[in-house]
Order: C-alpha cells, then structure tokens, then sequence
C-alpha cells in the first residue's frame, strides 16, 4: 500500500469499545464490497474477554475481544487500524497507546470535546512517526469497495444509492461528519462517485486537516479531481489556499465554505461544532470562499450550485481523456436484521416458553399482571407476592403483614433469567418442586443476583478509604472492576426505577442515618456523567442500605464487613428469589407444558471443517 493511502481492501482493524452495530455496518459494507475477509480484526473491551457474534452475510461469526491494546496488537500484528468509541475521558490516552504501538499507523478518533492540548499533542506524534489520525468529533469516513469507518456513510441502502460500495475518482474532505453524507450523495450524483472521503472532525484543532488529506489526494493517481467543504471559524481552509497558490495542489478543487448565513445573524454566532465560530473578519466564509476563488480553487455561488460546480469539472475531465470508466459491480444483498425485521412486522417466530405470571417486557415489571410499584406502593407484603406469583390470587391483607420491602422487590425478574429458567426446563423435565427450585438456586452467584453483597463491598471500599466519589470511580477503573450495582438496562436518569426511588424515600423517612445510601447517589452523579444509565440500580440500592440499616443498627465496621464476606446479603436475594422460582414451577405444572428441547436455529454451530490432527514425537 502506497504511503498516501490509509486503506485496502485488505485492511483490517480494530474497535475500541463495546460499539457492536458500528462493528456490524463495518462487516456488511465488506460483504457488499465482496472483500475476501471482514475489516474488523477484533474488539478491545477492558472491562471484559471472549468475543461478540456478528454477522457475515448470512453466517454468524465470532469476532474476538481482547482487554488491552497490547493484547490485540500481539494476536492480530496484520491490523493497522483502531476505530476509537471510547469517551472524551479516555480518548487521547487510548489513542496515544494505540499510535505508539509498531503495527498500528492510523486511529479514529470519534469522541467529541477532547482537551485541545492532547490533540494537538497526538497530531504532532503521529506526523513525527509517520502515522494518521482522524478526528477527534468525526463520524470517520470511507474508501468505497476498501474499508468503512465505524458508522460513516449511513445505511446500506444509503452506501448502495450512492454507489459507495465501489471507487470512482473523486476525492471528498469535510469538516462535518453530516454534511460528509450528502457530500457523498451529490459527488455521486454529478460524477462517477467517490474514491475515498472523510471528516476531519468539528473541534477546533483536528488532529489531521482538510490540507493533510487534499496534499494525500493530489499524489493518488486514482483520484482525478477533489471536492472539498470546509466552514465558518479558524483558518485552515487558507492552507488550501497556500497549498494551490504555491502549486503543491495541481488536480482541480471544487470547494465551499459553509456558514455564509452567520453575517445575517445577530452577534458572533456559535454554530454546531467546536470550531464553527468566526472571531475575525478573515476567518468568515466569505473571506474564505473569496480567497479560495481567487488563486483558482473552483468555488460555486452558493452551495445551491456546488453539485452544478462538480459536475462541469467532471465533464471536463472525461472530455481530456482522464477518467477511465467505471465497471460496475454486482453488489450482494444484505439481509434485514432479525429484530429490525421483527420491528417492521415482517416475520413471526413461535415462542418457546409461556409464562402467566409476570411480564418483566414493558416499562415496569409486573406480577400477575399488577405493576411491580403499585405491588409495593399498596403494600402486598411478602404473603401477597406469594400469592401473585404462586397461586395468582389477591391475598388478604392479614396475610401479608410479614412482608419486608427488599422481599417484595426482589422476588422475581421473570422466566428469561437463569434462575428462572432453569427451574422451568426442570420443572417440565418431570423434576419435583424441591430439584426445580434447586436447579435455580445454584445459578445465583456473582453473575446473577451477586450484585447486592458486590454492591455493599464496592461501596464500601470507597467510604472507609475516605475516597471522594470521582477517586472512587477512577480507582475501580484502574483496577479494571465493574462498579457493581451501577447501570441499568431501561431506566435512566430521565426515566428513573420507581423501585429504587421507592426505596431511597422509604430510607430518607425512616432511616436515622444514610451514609452509604448518600455516598452511592454521589458516585451515580459521576457514572451519569459518561452513560444517563449508569444509575444506581436495584441491586445497588438493597446492598448499601442494608449496610446503612446494619450502621443505624449499631454493628461495627467490622461486624457488618464480616457479613459481606459471608453473603449475608445475597441470602436476602436468594430468599426472596425463591419465591419467583416456585411461582414459574407451579406455573408450568399447571399449564402442563411439555418436555423442553433448545431449538436448533438458536446454537452457533461453529465446528471446525476437522479437527487438528495430533502427530506422534
């Protein structure tokens, strides 16, 4: 590969982050492009190994996922690239250790509101060491019938109409990640389409500019002719300017800067991106697009006739003789993701459990059909949910007095769930109630339901070394340890648990004290701060108001550390989940239900063509 190309059809990389739809649009636009092999070497995932399952065409795959840079570099030393999801936060550190990594030469940055500093120390490593990075604030970018960048380009559909899944002779830069879109769409539309094309990114210092990939384009004999959107704020459109006066730049340059709107507007506007600011007469879209005019760039009245623009300096081309014309390709169907087809109500697929007597699939969980809050806010108790979720029937209220609210909450997460689960597939092996709620039981552990005793410790942890909630925080990071009982799947910061709420006003108006309960919503202000669902979760919250019930009650710092270490409060799990359990066991004997036998079409079976054969020494 020449040293002014990024990519090829062979190029592979890697993603930084759990980003596995960004990862799918990257294997589909290979498989559109009938690449030999997918893009995507692997993940790098700290928090966690093994692989995801994507899609190869028709054929699910695993992609592997590795907990470091290093690792990944080490297994995959062909993989040049890393597509870099992760936060602000984090970003310039992931992506510095990425470009001092010897078979790494080009990383992605997509996070917005990187510090400045660090970018520009990222750019002047990676021009020092012969390296590219793209962004920060960018969607990437793609090298049609080669290799896609993360989410760039849009849809398949999209890539197909704009005939993205093949070269043509055009050589796009943008500024803005939107507008790189429909940059595509009207290059297409007035040519033969692009052969490759980026956005550098919105923050005010890109780590590369609009100049580094023109000055690439202008030595790629493939690319005839370079189209190019820069904007209002900064002055990097005047190195294009420079570049073309000076005759570094010698192919046509059909440019526009956008913004020309903001003379119109009151005062001195902040548009979009970071960058998009005129503070000086020169750094205005007009001042811009007049001296882009004047040293010969191609520059249309408006951006109403930049197509129009595009399109006369292609026919000009063609008319010298200097594009060769395109052979276009059959291009493979892509299939509909199964949930997508779903959504779409274009398929129906039997189910293969009934459950009548919870429904955990809408906005709140439900026993019998009655709202879990509701099941709490008219006070069921422990004998209710009993018989909700074992007998189906509205309890007297003399027989729920016994109940305690951590019970109640806790009792049952439906039939998807391994506890659950297993007691149903025992249950309709013929098993008895005893071996059924067994089979349940042994699954609760650190995956499942170990969160409220995890939640306690971790919390815990943090108080007692007098850790401000940021230190904590960055302290389990540095040890690579999920923050157990943190995060959520439906509820968010804008949509909250009303479990949880439910809980914290039960505490406030009862608890004496609520050290631990108060540290937790502190450390939540943190973890909101990356993900609005990174609350405190139900799991969490029962964890460390039982140490703030246990603190009121005069245990010791040590007594109730003792209780952690003992599981103390995973028995208050496996108590109330029991309840559950039976319920699903009653449940299925009730309605009869057969024996049951996984489905064939829901196993990856990735056996090898043969096994490896093993010679004698």
């Amino acid at each position: 590969m020449e040293d002014y190309e990024l990519f090829d059809r062979n190029t592979k990389a890697f993603i930084f982050g759990t980003q596995t739809r960004a990862g799918q649009r990257m294997l589909d636009f290979d498989y559109l492009c009938q690449r030999d092999e997918p893009s995507v070497a692997g993940f790098i995932t700290p928090t966690g190994g093994g692989y995801f399952k994507l899609f190869w065409g028709t054929k699910e795959i695993r992609i592997p996922r590795y907990r470091s840079i290093a690792d990944a570099a080490k297994a995959h030393p062909e993989a040049d690239v890393m597509v870099n999801f992760a936060s602000e936060r984090s970003c310039a550190e992931t992506t510095m250790e990425a470009l001092e990594t010897d078979t790494i030469r080009t990383v992605i940055m997509i996070a917005e509101g990187v510090p400045q500093r660090d970018t520009r120390e990222i750019a002047a490593f990676a021009k020092k060491n012969n390296k590219w990075v793209i962004g920060p604030a960018t969607v990437g970018g793609i090298k049609p019938g080669a290799f896609k960048i993360g989410n760039a380009a849009g849809t398949m559909q999209n890539i197909k109409d704009t005939k993205l899944h093949r070269p043509g002779s055009v050589g796009f830069v943008s500024v803005s990640g939107g507008l790189s879109n429909e940059g595509y769409n009207i290059c297409h539309l007035n040519s033969d389409g692009i052969y490759e094309g980026y956005a550098v990114g919105g923050d005010v210092y890109p780590a590369t500019t609009l100049i580094d990939h023109l000055l690439r384009y202008e030595k790629n004999p493939y690319i005839k002719m370079m189209v190019c959107l820069g904007e209002v704020g900064g002055t990097d459109e005047y190195d294009v300017v420079e570049a073309v006066k000076s005759g570094k730049i010698t192919k046509p340059v059909v440019m526009w800067t956008t913004g020309t709107c903001a003379r119109m507007l009151p005062g001195q506007v902040q548009f979009g991106h970071a960058g998009a600011k005129a503070d000086t007469e020169e750094s205005t879209a007009e001042a811009k697009n007049k001296a882009l005019k004047e040293v010969g760039v191609i520059v249309p009245e408006s951006f109403d006739d930049f197509g129009e623009k595009i399109k006369k300096t292609f026919e000009k081309l063609k008319t010298e003789g200097k594009i060769e014309p395109i052979e276009e390709p059959t291009v493979p169907h892509i299939p509909m993701d199964y949930n997508q087809a779903v959504a779409e109500g274009l398929v129906r697929k039997p189910t293969n459990f009934i459950s009548t007597i919870c429904n955990e699939t809408g906005e709140v969980h439900n026993y019998c059909g009655i709202p879990i809050d509701d099941v709490i806010k008219e006070g069921y108790g422990l004998g209710g949910v009993i018989g909700l979720l074992w007998f189906k029937k509205d309890l007297p209220q003399y027989a729920r007095d016994f109940i305690e609210l951590v019970l109640q909450i806790v009792a049952d997460h439906g039939p998807a769930v391994s506890g659950a689960h297993n007691t149903i597939v025992t249950a309709r092996a013929g098993k008895s109630l005893i071996e059924s709620i067994i089979s349940g039981i042994v699954t609760i552990g650190p995956r499942f339901g170990g969160a409220v005793n995890g939640a306690a410790k971790h919390f815990t942890w943090g108080m007692e070394n007098n850790m401000a909630p940021r230190e904590f925080v960055d302290a389990m990071k540095a040890k690579n340890v999920r923050i157990q009982g943190i995060g959520h799947r439906i509820h968010s910061v804008e949509n909250p648990d009303a479990r949880v709420e439910i809980m914290i006003n039960f505490a406030r108006k009862h608890f004496p004290k609520t050290p631990l309960l108060d540290y937790a919503l502190a450390v939540q202000m943190v973890t909101t701060m990356k993900k609005n669902t990174l609350i405190l979760n139900v799991d969490g919250c029962i964890g460390v108001l039982c140490v703030d019930m246990l603190k009121n009650l005069n245990y010791s710092d040590s007594e109730i550390k003792e209780m952690i270490d003992m599981g103390f409060f995973n028995a208050l799990f496996i108590i109330g989940r029991t309840i559950g359990f039976m319920g699903h066991y009653f449940d299925q004997k009730r309605l009869k239900t057969p024996l049951y036998r996984h489905p064939w079409d829901d196993i990856l079976y990735d056996v090898p063509e043969k096994p490896e054969k093993v010679e004698n020494k």
